[in-house]
């Protein structure tokens, strides 16, 4: 982009207060109420499981909230539960990591049929929105050898969109947590060229937030606990320790055959401490293999600390039975990571309007 472009763009303002959004695969919200403090308008949520469109519609009542399976609505095309024919500007949406092959006759997004990402790539081409935004596990980056995360791109690509991704840890953006995803960027083509300048992801904050900042004053709320045998082998673990810290005889007894493997095995009996940051916040409250322990209490930690960990605000609730809260809850994208990532898309799209407001006026 030229300087004397550049120049003019500082005179003018984005046409547009709010870009619009779609989200697939949206669960709890956490990506889609990120990408709306992030300044975008929420069209069409869709989720299958029905405590989670609970939680949306609790929360915001105002979105179209579509409780239906992916592949299905993929079928018969998403543009049916949009009131106007207006050209979208981001799809989003964390479909699930599945392998498939692409070796054979590389017939593009056909030869991923049957799987969740398909659905994903099927709206995509059937919307052609501007940009698009992947949310998945960092294993996909490895997953199948890299070949799966290589197949994506390539269909993506040839769907008309030029890809960015990156790890991002939670941790770096606000959240007391750590917990590393891939988001995958996807701009369309023709937005490319007029803009001139590649994607860019945000910065990391110049500080890190620990349990201990975030955790004081929370709201009482449900909460899981654990069994009293449970309870006798924890109460020897001190803050940020693990079934190290266990006599040698309880130890034993609790790690079975797995106290002689090699490895830290950090995760059994660990109590996180104050002055940490939270590990990934899981769906079940107590598997033994990843132990996530209050610092001070015997128990894990309740449904509105863990939503403060994964920094949703406290006024959004969840619906449903206290395993299927906590279940919402791992599954979210942390919602202040999701408006960092947005705001960056925001300012893609943005840019992208004053460039063309600019070259028009010419």
């Amino acid at each position: 982009m030229s300087r004397l472009l550049e120049a003019s763009l500082q005179h003018l303002v984005p046409l547009k207060s709010k870009y619009s959004v779609i989200e697939l695969f949206a669960g709890a919200g956490g990506l889609a109420l990120g990408l709306e403090q992030a300044g975008f308008d929420t069209k069409v949520v869709v989720e299958i499981d029905k405590w989670a469109t609970q939680t949306l519609r609790k929360n915001r009542p105002y979105w179209n909230v579509v409780e239906d399976d992916i592949q299905k609505i993929s079928s018969q095309g998403i543009k049916n539960y949009l009131e106007t024919n207006e050209e979208i500007d981001l799809l989003s949406g964390g479909y699930p990591c599945q392998s498939f092959s692409y070796a054979g006759n590389r017939l593009g997004v056909e030869d991923a049929r049957g799987t969740l990402f398909y659905d994903f790539a099927k709206i995509l081409d059937e919307l052609k929105p501007k940009m698009f935004l992947a949310e998945n596990v960092k294993g996909l980056v490895t997953h199948d050898k890299g070949r799966t995360l290589q197949t994506m791109i390539k269909v993506f690509e040839d769907e008309g969109y030029t890809i960015a991704y990156q790890v991002l840890n939670a941790l770096h953006y606000g959240v007391a947590q750590k917990r590393e995803r891939i988001f995958i960027v996807g701009i369309r083509k023709d937005i490319v060229k007029v803009v001139n300048k590649p994607f860019e992801f945000p910065k990391p904050y110049a500080y890190q937030l620990t349990l201990g900042d975030i955790l004081k004053d929370v709201p009482p709320s449900e909460c899981a606990t654990y069994n009293e045998k449970k309870k006798e082998v924890l109460k020897y673990v001190s803050p940020g320790g693990c079934w190290r810290d266990l006599p040698d005889d309880i130890a034993r007894e609790y790690m079975k055959t797995t106290y002689f493997m090699g490895g830290g095995r950090t995760g059994i009996a660990r109590r996180l401490s104050w002055d940490e940051a939270g590990l990934t916040v899981l769906c079940t409250p107590a598997q033994k293999q990843t132990e996530r322990c209050h610092p001070d209490e015997l128990r894990p930690f309740s449904i509105r600390e863990n939503a403060r960990i994964q920094s949703f605000p406290d006024d959004w609730e969840f619906e449903g039975s206290l395993a299927q809260k906590y279940k919402q809850i791992g599954n979210a994208v942390p919602v202040n990571l999701a408006k960092e990532v947005g705001k960056a898309m925001r300012e893609y799209l943005e840019l992208y309007t004053k460039v063309s407001q600019c070259k028009s006026m010419n």
